[in-house]
């Protein structure tokens, strides 16, 4: 499947809006998280986890979504595909991991913060809202990198892929060095 020109461009527009997004809100959450464990002031504390979880719950992720599914209509819908390269397997992988840990770690972490601090008690690990924006933040930019330099080369399927296009016997000789 090869998409259009115009909506392999609005697909592009669309993924690097919601990536930007994305790494936005890891760094706003991270600065909130920041702020929820160095304070010396309970309301600010409180006020610092109930909009993380606020964040956390209406957008982080909307977003996180948005950017895979616009992610897998670009690698699917364009000659990068999304076996071809390693990057893009890379950030693929990355984006499902950091998906999958915003659901299971960062979320259920910034809930327990909030149920903590509306009670009047301490944070009770500073931890649950500093490690996931952190990692977050650690990932997007690895993969903004990765985006922009688009190192490693083809895969073993890429190199295959494209001496097949070549003709048979470089298709030959591409299997023989995989």
């Amino acid at each position: 499947m090869k998409l259009s020109r115009p909506a392999r461009r609005a697909s592009l527009v669309v993924h690097v809006i919601a990536s930007a997004g994305w790494l936005g809100l890891t760094l706003g959450l991270l600065a909130l998280g920041v702020t929820a464990a160095t304070t010396g002031s309970p309301v600010t504390m409180e006020a610092s986890v109930r909009a993380m979880k606020l964040f956390a719950d209406w957008l982080l992720l909307p977003v996180a979504f948005l950017t895979l599914l616009s992610g897998l209509v670009l690698s699917l819908g364009t000659p990068w595909g999304l076996a071809r390269h390693r990057w893009v397997c890379t950030k693929f992988w990355l984006t499902l991991a950091t998906t999958t840990a915003t659901v299971f770690a960062l979320r259920p972490g910034v809930n327990s913060a909030v149920a903590a601090v509306a009670v009047g008690e301490a944070l009770p690990d500073a931890g649950d809202v500093l490690f996931g924006p952190i990692v977050s933040l650690s990932a997007y930019v690895f993969m903004t990198v990765i985006s922009v330099l688009k190192p490693w080369g083809l895969t073993r399927r890429g190199r295959n892929l494209r001496a097949s296009a070549r003709g048979p016997v470089a298709a030959e000789r591409a299997r023989q060095t995989a």
